[in-house]
């Protein structure tokens, strides 16, 4: 065998034995403590943190997630009652710190509508780097699910491919996605855009 067949040998030896390590958790109560070390599939390229905070009945829940994903975005998102911030890294266990809490983001000047599953018309202040308004629908059984809010443009980017999303839009400027009445609950459209993120 020949010098050049055995350094190629043990290149691919040496890079396709290699899997990208994450940080992996699901800290339904707000924290990662619990954080163990994984072996990304392949397919997965990346390492996610993501935190999402819900006020439900005027009760905050704090949920964070750390994985391997096949694609994911820096940013944060806003639709009224979820907040969600999320970090995304390509080196081994890059995904060791907590993604901070999206609700204490300085708010940027700029609003967009937000639904509360009755109406449209309410009003979000957005803060960091969420600088578009997103408008999300889905038809289901005749009926429209909207969902509305602030979010990153490389968050926007990403929503695009949300599986049982119809149309999916974002634009800048003040109060830009528009007022318009719903006639369902949203809460499963705003769980799927988030799922998205959290598990892309």
């Amino acid at each position: 065998m020949d010098l050049q067949t055995s350094v190629f040998l043990l290149f691919v030896l040496f890079t396709a034995g290699h899997s990208l390590s994450c940080y992996e958790c699901m800290g339904l109560t707000g924290s990662c403590a619990d954080q163990k070390e994984k072996t990304c599939l392949n397919g997965t390229s990346k390492c996610m943190s993501v935190t999402s905070v819900s006020q439900v009945d005027g009760i905050s829940i704090n949920n964070k997630l750390k994985d391997c994903a096949a694609d994911c975005a820096n940013g944060s998102m806003n639709l009224g009652i979820v907040r969600t911030s999320a970090a995304c890294c390509n080196t081994d266990r890059c995904n060791i710190q907590d993604t901070p809490d999206p609700s204490t983001n300085t708010p940027n000047g700029m609003k967009c509508y937000y639904c509360d599953g009755q109406s449209c018309s309410n009003t979000v202040s957005c803060s960091g780097s969420e600088d578009r308004c997103l408008t999300a629908t889905e038809s289901s059984g005749g009926q429209s699910v909207v969902v509305k809010g602030c979010v990153s443009k490389s968050l926007c980017n990403t929503t695009t491919a949300v599986r049982d999303v119809r149309s999916v839009s974002c634009c800048e400027g003040n109060l830009c996605n528009g007022v318009e009445s719903v006639t369902q609950s949203f809460l499963f459209l705003c769980c799927s855009l988030v799922s998205f993120i959290l598990l892309h």
